[in-house]
């Protein structure tokens, strides 16, 4: 039975061939996309198990033991985020951090090739006072361009330093796990890339499906079985998929350096990071041809029940109201924790977001064809002309093959739209301006009593002043005190008689700009009973110029070398967490490129398909009289109409499930895309246009006279 199926594969000749070269090309496109997809998301793992490993948790020390001090803290330089490690070895059995060849001396550090880059072409080894004695290891670097650096310094400093750690071991510190928004964004885009593909292999292993119904419907009349009948299809088709998957693996390991340079998570990953394990190469190399043959045996379904239902070609049942069900539950289950019903763990929040949205995605494939009739409804209303309305008949007759064409294009925009939106948004809340966008801008550090020296601070350039916050007496509030007469007028005034005022410990609320016409409320505590108070943080405004921040921060590191100046600075935070986000942008960005280019490719294989399955009947109509520029409208509105409104659709479904995660999960109001948004999409529905029309050629060429001539 396979020799027989494989030689019936190539028996048709040209046509024959052609079929299985297209259907192999389709399928090694989805599979070097699929394989790309997988190590995409190993890399991203790989990550952030490296970010995780620099704030390890501390392990229990036996006696003898000699653990080594680890105190991780981020420094930033011009907006970009440093890594600093602070580490002290308390013995020769310490161990040594990952990626360096022993633990650093006090005086020394060593750095990462990025940051060292850094240093050579900017004023900043004073911050970091010693000797760099050699380069981290990419072992311990999350990034090719991680700055970073492990900064030696005695045991007794290192245990007084934020975030101190005694390790005993560096191999027990479980990693972190993103957050649940990255988690669901990154499965939304798996998603998006992984759906798209089905459907494009799917549509390849169907084309040419009604020639070869025909030709299994004759084998059925002759005496084959069922099960003959399928076991050949999945011979056929399977064949293809095997040859196409093997040209896949070829496809990635060729571009698999490339992908090492897209920064999916804002920084790049190193080639290594860019991997497979066997069960990623096993899932596409069996998975694929597999998926194929099941394919195959769905589309001759029709010749599994009857072989004369092919000759007579009745029309399907029209998709019915149902086929709304499944979009309605997703959307309903969305919308169901708008209020208070959020779960509060991580895995809770996955478990009820992620299905939710899923359930969307599979509601609007099921929802395609009753929107795709519908579409045929208002085509037919509205015809005046007859290649209108041989396309609303066409549509009407068979939504179900009318949508398939353009389902990947269905959910490329869908995912696009509803993970732009979310980014955008969250974006939008919580990255505050770039550096350099505001005409003022202030460092702060607590400086928990230490002596100030604010002497040099004043004299440096750019800045317009520092301000001394004293300790409130009050244990238990958070807010510090300063002198009104101390207080600069850009932060506001004191109230009207008062001499000492309660202040935020930054002088600046969070995710708000300094205001002259502020009013401080007033303190209880005398000027002579706040001069005895310890210091409790020092704000340094500045003229928001980045030499000038800078310069702060590295005096006041200078200064106070065992803490941590809180990103406060225009940048810092964006540099943080919203730069991350900004880098799930650039995929988002990515998918919809990619999706889209899929959905293109599957939209080209479903109209070729679906005119070398109509050619005899175009030919048909050219030799009754009508002209090659009518059919060429027809086989253009039925396709082009339903994509416009399955386009519409999907952008609106897509916000609108957006809204309802990002209402639930975070309470914010969705906020509209850039334009650019709009114009890939633009972009993305032009060329899917102008595929459309590229097959117009061949339109011509296969309904020619000789075509009409009886089968």
């Amino acid at each position: 039975m396979i020799g027989f199926g494989l030689r019936l594969a190539v028996a048709g000749g040209r046509e024959a061939l052609t079929r299985l070269a297209v259907i192999a090309a389709a399928v090694a496109v989805g599979a070097a996309l699929l394989l790309s997809t997988f190590a995409g998301i190993n890399a991203v793992n790989a990550q952030l198990n490296r970010v995780a490993a620099l704030y390890p948790q501390a392990t229990e020390a036996g006696d003898g033991a000699q653990p080594l001090w680890w105190s991780s803290r981020d420094d930033f330089f011009h907006g970009e985020q440093i890594t600093r490690i602070d580490v002290a070895a308390t013995g020769p059995d310490s161990p040594v951090p990952t990626g360096l060849p022993a633990v650093p001396a006090t005086g020394e550090y060593y750095v990462s090739p990025a940051l060292q880059r850094v240093l050579d072409a900017n004023p900043l080894s004073a911050r970091y006072p010693g000797r760099a004695v050699g380069t981290i290891g990419d072992a311990a670097l999350p990034s090719p361009d991680t700055l970073m650096l492990f900064v030696g310094r005695p045991a007794a400093e290192v245990a007084e330093l934020p975030r101190a750690v005694p390790l005993t071991s560096l191999d027990d510190s479980a990693p972190g796990l993103p957050e649940t928004t990255v988690d669901l964004i990154m499965s939304v885009i798996v998603a998006g890339l992984l759906f798209p593909v089905l459907i494009l292999i799917g549509t390849a292993t169907r084309l040419n499906a009604a020639r070869r119904e025909q030709r299994f419907a004759a084998m059925r009349l002759v005496g084959a079985t069922p099960r003959q009948i399928s076991a050949i299809a999945a011979i056929e088709s399977a064949a293809a998929a095997l040859a196409g998957t093997l040209v896949g693996f070829g496809l990635f390991l060729a571009v698999r350096g490339s992908l090492a340079d897209i920064p999916f998570t804002g920084d790049r990953f190193f080639p290594a990071d860019i991997t497979l394990t066997v069960a990623d190469a096993l899932i596409v190399a069996v998975g694929v041809p597999v998926g194929a043959a099941l394919a195959a045996g769905v589309s001759l379904h029709r010749v599994r029940v009857s072989p004369l239902g092919i000759s007579r070609r009745t029309t399907p049942r029209p998709p019915r109201w149902y086929r709304l069900l499944p979009l309605l539950l997703g959307l309903g289950e969305l919308a169901f924790f708008l209020v208070g019903r959020r779960p509060e763990t991580s895995d809770g929040q996955m478990a009820v977001f992620l299905p939710g949205l899923l359930l969307v995605m599979i509601g609007l494939l099921v929802a395609g064809p009753l929107l795709t009739a519908g579409t045929a409804r208002m085509l037919a209303r509205r015809s005046n002309r007859p290649a209108t309305l041989i396309a609303a008949r066409r549509l009407a007759d068979n939504p179900k093959a009318g949508f398939r064409a353009i389902s990947g294009i269905m959910l490329a925009l869908f995912i696009t739209s509803a993970a732009t939106g979310v980014i955008t948004t969250i974006i939008a809340n919580r990255g505050p301006a770039p550096i350099g966008s505001t005409d003022s801008a202030a460092v702060f550090l607590f400086t928990e009593g230490k002596p100030l020296p604010a002497a040099g601070l004043s004299a440096l350039p750019g800045v317009k002043s520092v301000t001394v916050l004293r300790q409130n007496p009050d244990d238990h509030a958070y807010e510090g005190l300063v002198a009104c007469g101390e207080l600069p007028s850009a932060y506001g005034r004191c109230a009207p008689g008062a001499s000492v005022a309660v202040v935020p410990s930054d002088l600046i609320p969070y995710r708000e700009n300094a205001d002259p016409n502020r009013i401080w409320a007033a303190s209880s505590v005398t000027l002579d009973s706040l001069a005895k108070l310890p210091t409790q943080s020092v704000v340094v405004l500045t003229d928001g110029s980045a030499t000038a921040i800078e310069h702060a921060r590295t005096t006041l590191e200078q200064a106070f070398p065992a803490y941590v100046i809180p990103p406060t600075v225009p940048g810092d935070f964006e540099s943080s967490f919203a730069d991350t986000l900004r880098g799930w942008q650039q995929l988002a960005d990515v998918v919809i490129v990619a999706s889209l280019a899929i959905a293109g490719c599957s939209l080209v294989v479903s109209v070729v398909g679906g005119l070398t399955e109509r050619k005899r009947p175009f030919s048909l109509l050219r030799l009754s009289g009508a002209p090659v520029r009518m059919l060429r409208r027809v086989v253009a509105l039925e396709t082009a109409a339903p994509l416009l409104a399955v386009a519409v659709t999907a952008i609106v479904m897509g916000f609108l499930a957006a809204g309802l995660f990002l209402r639930a999960q975070m309470g914010y109001t969705l906020i509209a895309p850039s334009p650019g948004y709009y114009l890939i999409v633009a972009a993305g529905l032009a060329a899917c246009l102008a595929i459309i029309a590229s097959t117009m050629p061949l339109l011509e060429r296969i309904t020619g006279p000789e075509t009409a001539r009886s089968e």
